[in-house]
């Protein structure tokens, strides 16, 4: 039988008392929430008042290209991780560390995927409100992944290992792949 939606919501750790207090990570995927709803608005400033006539049609293309490659990496994060897929940054309690797959890339596909869809609408439109989101989710994203890196270490004891060798969230772009310790160095 289907589970219902507040019951995957509990199992997912959601409470009333953690939308206050943040006990799950419940204000990281309310900022995710709100950056990626806010890739809906118009492209702004319009193109022309930057004196561009029109958008290249390559620009728009890889754009396209760029969002269909981040839907594939997101359905193939969500399938490797199958029960243990939740929108917080906590892991399910008794699943196991996926370490395969599109986790075998990097460990946060489903972030990188989102990365990549915004960086896609940043191709398709030209617009400047669009790269501040971009790199408003490439933060939020980035703290949300060391807050639920804490989380896999405490619950996984080979995440360590694991952590050392793949890349975080895009492979050698500061501030969104750390490796090794950065988090028994930084705390």
């Amino acid at each position: 039988m289907a589970e219902r939606p507040r019951e995957r919501l509990q199992r997912w750790g959601f409470s009333r008392a953690g939308l206050l207090d943040n006990r799950h990570g419940e204000w990281w995927l309310l900022a995710q929430m709100v950056l990626i709803a806010a890739h809906a608005l118009p492209p702004w400033p319009p193109l022309a008042t930057l004196g561009i006539a029109s958008w290249p049609l390559v620009l728009r293309l890889g754009g396209a290209l760029t969002l269909a490659i981040g839907l594939a990496v997101g359905g193939q994060g969500a399938a490797n991780l199958g029960e243990g897929l939740s929108p917080l940054p906590e892991p399910i309690p008794g699943t196991p560390l996926v370490t395969e797959g599109a986790y075998g890339r990097c460990r946060h596909p489903l972030y990188q995927s989102l990365l990549l869809c915004s960086l896609g609408v940043v191709l398709l439109l030209g617009s400047l409100l669009h790269l501040g989101l971009l790199v408003a989710l490439a933060v939020v994203l980035a703290l949300k992944a060391r807050r639920e890196e804490q989380r896999l270490c405490e619950s996984h004891p080979d995440y360590a290992a694991y952590r050392q060798g793949t890349p975080a969230i895009i492979p050698h772009l500061p501030g969104l792949d750390w490796r090794g310790g950065y988090n028994e160095h930084h705390q």
